[in-house]
């Protein structure tokens, strides 16, 4: 991870620099306090007379020497904050950027609350850690090492107090941290439960609503909820007894160098004042090292974010760049060569078998078949979202495994079963796929999808903001968008994956001629469930269990085609094809 940090290596070492002064400044503080009591309050150099005007110089030493270390301190933390905020930042970009570039398999394998719990809490633990080893490491190692050394040469004897004291520290210390490490990769990986049942809830809040499950999902996200407070709960349990045994040592600590220093003063070898500011010395000395538990609690901590984190920034994408930018025949050329299919979840399971078809440039086809039959699956193998497990899929006449994965999508455009909207206008939703699109064509777009009537009929027409999801749309008019979408792209191939089942016939009939009249020369693919789409088509391929097991026109499949047949008198049963 040190490789994000190379930019921002002055600010650590500004917060860095400027730690050191202010903790100077600290160190400083004790023996001039001490003058001021042995010199200006008790005068032990002017025949036990006090000295106010040493008491007024000296103090306004300690005040200006304040304001510089206040200042220093200021700067070390602005400096520390550019530092760990400037990493994270660029942490939390990659770890995005390298997202968009996983394929679908890897995305499933990570689950969403996941990627969001390490996208998010788990950069934040990283930035922590920074920040507080840029400044905290400083700190602490001045207090301890300078603060020893100071207090020493006010007395050696007080070594005996440091060398019982920070045995017992170190054991504290170390139980602490040998309880709670292997708590921190659990922690997060709670934290994700509870984000995945955040995440499925929200998205599904409709369907919770829909079937009266609000108690059943409280309850579920109550069980993740308290699995991830328990928890944390025995983390904060075993951190509670750091600080109490620190004040304890602290305490004793302090008695033990008030006592020798009693011992000391009345043998006229230390004054008053040096006591005083021993005391001072061995606070700092312990606070250091209490402040440096914290900072391996949240290095263990740090350090278990960050192996997390590196399994996205380490993972290579499993779906990868080709060499080749541009086909070799006719655009809009598609042929499926004896290709077999299985999703890589491991279950081995052939979603596809042998599917031997060739789909000629300006030709409409349908694929129908039974629910789960691998419609979709075969169409996904396109633009590439998966690879085949054999065979070979070209597009104009190119192996798609060897084109850039942007030149090949570039040529596809695809409107999903789910319609995915973002929460912004509905201008920008259409434009996705042609930032900058002319207003005429955006409008021509959204016309031939029959989308333009109720968009005008919107408060801001195509300036409208469309909620999270599409939500604020029925779900005929989120088809109607996703397909505007997909015509303003006007890409060699055009794949609508049962994206008009939410459009009644004569909406679906007014479409269809649009995409003759307007778009006329693409290469469409149309998943179906309807007939009375399927029928539009130059041929229908029918899909049963995997495989393509025929390949015709509406009237040649009635005639040939059992599975087809069945399709149609279920439908016509029905009323579906009416």
């Amino acid at each position: 991870m040190l490789k994000y940090m190379r930019k921002y290596w002055p600010f650590a070492l500004l917060a860095a620099f400027f730690m050191v002064c202010e903790v100077s400044v600290d160190m400083l503080q004790p023996r001039l306090m001490a003058r001021i009591v042995d010199e200006g309050i008790l005068g032990l150099n002017h025949g036990g007379l006090p000295d106010l005007d040493l008491i007024w110089s000296v103090g306004i030493q300690m005040i200006l020497i304040v304001l510089a270390g206040g200042l220093c301190g200021m700067l070390s933390g602005t400096m520390a904050n550019l530092c760990s905020q400037n990493f994270a930042n660029q942490v939390r970009k990659e770890c995005f950027r390298r997202i968009m570039h996983l394929s679908f398999q890897q995305t499933d394998a990570f689950t969403t609350g996941s990627l969001i719990t390490r996208i998010t809490n788990d950069v934040t633990q990283l930035e922590r850690l920074v920040q507080q080893s840029v400044r905290g490491f400083i700190r602490c190692l001045m207090f301890m090492v300078v603060g020893t050394i100071t207090l020493l040469s006010l007395d050696q004897r007080f070594l005996v107090i440091i060398a019982c004291a920070f045995p017992l520290v170190l054991l504290n210390i170390g139980f602490v941290l040998w309880k709670t490490n292997p708590l921190f990769p659990l922690l997060q990986k709670k934290i994700d439960s509870m984000n995945t049942v955040i995440q499925e809830n929200i998205n599904g809040t409709r369907v919770v609503k829909a079937f009266i499950q609000e108690d059943r999902e409280t309850e579920r996200f109550g069980r993740a909820n308290e699995d991830l407070s328990d928890t944390q709960l025995r983390v904060l349990l075993i951190m509670s007894y750091m600080r109490p045994v620190m004040n304890i040592i602290l305490n004793l600590a302090t008695v033990a160098l008030i006592w020798i220093g009693a011992i000391h003063v009345r043998q006229g070898g230390l004054a008053p004042g040096e006591v005083m500011a021993a005391v001072t010395y061995i606070s700092q000395i312990l606070g250091g090292m209490m402040m440096l538990a914290m900072i391996f609690q949240t290095l263990s901590r740090g350090m278990a974010s960050a192996a997390r984190l590196k399994k996205i920034l380490n993972t290579v994408p499993a779906i990868d760049d080709g060499p080749v930018r541009t086909g070799k025949t006719v655009p809009g050329w598609i042929r499926f060569d004896h290709v077999d299919f299985s999703y890589p979840d491991g279950s081995q399971t052939e979603v596809l078998r042998d599917i031997d078809l060739t789909i000629e440039p300006g030709e409409t086809i349908a694929i129908v078949g039974a629910t789960g039959c691998g419609k979709t699956s075969l169409v996904n193998l396109i633009p590439r979202f998966y690879d085949v497990t054999k065979g070979t899929v070209y597009v104009d006449g190119v192996d798609v495994r060897r084109y850039e994965l942007a030149a090949l999508r570039e040529k596809v455009a695809f409107v999903t079963q789910k319609n995915e909207l973002f929460s912004t206008t509905i201008r920008d939703n259409i434009t996705l796929g042609r930032p900058g699109a002319p207003e005429e064509e955006v409008r021509r777009a959204a016309k031939a999808a029959q989308a333009e009537g109720f968009i005008l009929e919107q408060p801001d027409g195509y300036d409208t903001a469309v909620a999270e999801g599409g939500m604020s749309l029925s779900g005929g008019q989120r088809q109607r968008i996703a397909i505007s979408r997909a015509l303003l792209k006007n890409a060699t191939f055009l794949i609508l994956d049962d994206s008009t089942s939410a459009l009644d016939l004569r909406t679906e009939a007014a479409l269809y001629q649009a995409l003759e009249e307007n778009y006329s020369g693409q290469t469409r693919i149309i998943i179906a469930q309807r007939i009375a789409t399927a029928r539009r088509a130059d041929r229908i391929a029918v899909l049963d269990e995997g495989t393509i097991i025929a390949c015709g026109t509406h009237e040649e499949l009635l005639a040939t085609c059992p599975v087809y047949q069945d399709i149609c008198d279920s439908q016509m049963k029905s009323g579906g094809a009416a």
